[in-house]
């Protein structure tokens, strides 16, 4: 995709020539970051989440550049895409009917936004691959063939390639009725295995001291309950048990419900906290607003309870917002991208140079609990592990110096 836009940029001269191959290597890099194939169109929070980690190593023109390459890029994109569209007859219109069916398929299954797009953007690059070939003639090779592409001339990571792998075979099942998943043999990327950065406590608390409330409660949620950053946004006021000190995710990872322990230190902030939203639950009542966005079918088989104070966000955001499927205006949660700009401003603050992000938390939550004796198995539970493998990963990042040990080294 990389030679079609170089080929654009000196057709259309929008570029001097000795700035095309700075212009390339931006959208490699933020493509390569985000882990996207390239014939994916960014929306506005990754190319945002690209300058800000471009800024902490370039100059600022240099940000600017990467800017007006990814910008360039889109539109080179949104051309292809309209002329590709304003092609298509006969066969190639298949496609178009197979995509709308996988979205179809996708919103029937309560996929969310995300990967439904994630999905879509897979199934279009698969396309592209296979070319002109006949519906009736797609195998399972095809899939595999195209595996084996991402591995051996991308080099995509393995998280990535399982990523398209995913889609593919939900598209092959849902879609075309096919199961191709005991034929595959695909090339497959080499996983890299990466240890978890985790916090001590010590700078937890000293992200939390340069934190405002909201940002503030949620972070200590986060930190104290163990949740991934879509769980911790996706609370409802009903999901918070002051009575039997716990908090219910529901639909975590996997599509699986669990309880995890809510902290006695929060529970007087949450309480306040509540407090503090209630009027604007109470106003988005007054002016008859639509309900908040409800998870499944529950919406079509209770119409009303979006509008219910137990449904409401815990972590509302302030402004109302149209929703990309219905179209319909409503006040959803607090956006992530909001949360996390406010971490790393703690983080800076705080002179804290680690990698970290907000799921650094959950991190922080596991290697904490280890280090205090508790039961790897209590801890997979209560972060919703399917796999003791997955949690096992924080027995290498715990501390675990045997007391009264000393290096040779201090004597």
């Amino acid at each position: 995709m990389l030679g079609p836009f170089r080929e654009y940029l000196a057709e259309k001269a929008v570029v001097r020539e000795r700035y095309v191959p700075y212009f390339l290597r931006w959208v490699s890099e933020c493509y390569a970051l985000l882990d996207l194939p390239l014939e994916t169109r960014l929306n506005s929070d990754q190319r945002q989440e690209f300058l800000r980690d471009l800024s902490k190593r370039q100059e600022d023109w240099q940000v600017k550049q990467a800017d007006h390459a990814l910008r360039l890029y889109d539109y080179f994109l949104s051309v292809r895409l309209e002329a590709s569209e304003a092609r298509q007859t006969g066969a190639p219109q298949v496609w178009q009917s197979l995509e709308g069916r996988t979205r179809e398929a996708l919103r029937l299954r309560h996929r969310s936004l995300s990967t439904e797009k994630t999905y879509l953007g897979w199934l279009r690059s698969f396309r592209g691959f296979v070319g002109d070939k006949e519906l009736g003639d797609l195998s399972a090779s095809d899939i595999r063939n195209f595996l084996s592409s991402l591995a051996v001339e991308r080099r995509v990571s393995a998280a990535t390639q399982s990523q398209a792998l995913n889609a593919l075979v939900f598209f092959y099942r849902n879609v075309l009725d096919k199961d191709p998943t005991d034929e595959l043999g695909a090339v497959r990327a080499m996983p890299r295995r990466r240890l978890p950065v985790v916090l001590t406590p010590r700078e937890v608390d000293a992200i939390f001291h340069h934190l405002a409330d909201p940002y503030r409660l949620m972070a200590k949620m986060f930190y104290g309950c163990g949740l991934r950053l879509n769980e911790g946004l996706g609370l409802r006021v009903k999901d918070v048990d002051f009575e039997a000190s716990v908090v219910i995710v529901r639909s975590g990872k996997g599509d699986r419900d669990r309880r995890t322990i809510l902290p006695e230190s929060l529970k007087d902030d949450l309480i306040r906290h509540l407090g503090a939203i209630r009027p604007l639950y109470e106003s988005d009542r007054e002016k008859d607003l639509s309900g908040v966005y409800m998870p499944g079918a529950l919406d079509r088989k209770y119409p009303n309870a979006g509008k219910e104070w137990a449904w409401f966000w815990l972590f509302p955001s302030k402004s109302l917002s149209v929703d990309p499927r219905t179209h319909t205006v409503r006040r959803h949660h607090i956006h992530p991208a909001a949360l996390q700009k406010a971490f790393k401003k703690a983080l800076f603050a705080a002179g804290i140079s680690k990698q970290a992000s907000v799921h650094t938390l959950r991190h922080s939550f596991a290697t904490h609990l280890l280090e205090n004796g508790y039961d790897i198995r209590t801890i997979q539970e209560l972060l919703g592990h399917r796999n003791l493998q997955t949690t096992m990963i924080y027995t290498h990042v715990a501390r675990k110096n045997v007391p009264g040990v000393r290096s040779p080294l201090d004597r």
